[in-house]
């Protein structure tokens, strides 16, 4: 056999060699994305659960605190109000359905009448 002969064999062993070395490269590279496939969806689920059980606590939590929130607001309204009627009434006086008549006191706007004497 001649040199060129003995170059083609030794040429043709190492295609063989690399095909080889690129078959078992490509199905370790299958391997390790179902592998990793398998990691990121058990990842994505305990994700889902993880987040799942947060919006359950939370929405707990929201709901008592907006509970609480509507009481606070609910009481600063009133104090607030009861505020603005004392400041009404320390510059303006009671208001007319606020007054009522003493006992004993003649209705406001209403005259009375003198009984008249009789002629005997």
């Amino acid at each position: 056999m001649g040199v060129l002969t003995d170059d083609m064999t030794r040429l043709n062993g190492e295609i063989n060699a690399a095909r080889k070395t690129r078959g078992a490269l490509m199905e370790d590279l299958k391997h390790q994305m179902k592998a990793l496939q398998k990691s990121v969806a058990g990842m994505q689920a305990r994700f889902r659960k993880a987040h799942r059980e947060m919006a359950d606590s939370t929405a707990a939590e929201r709901a008592a605190f907006v509970a609480d929130l509507t009481g606070t607001v609910a009481g600063l309204c009133t104090e607030v109000a009861a505020d603005l009627a004392g400041a009404h009434r320390a510059f303006f006086g009671r208001s007319p359905a606020q007054r009522r008549p003493r006992q004993g006191a003649r209705p406001a706007g209403r005259k009375t009448r003198r009984p008249t004497a009789k002629a005997k």
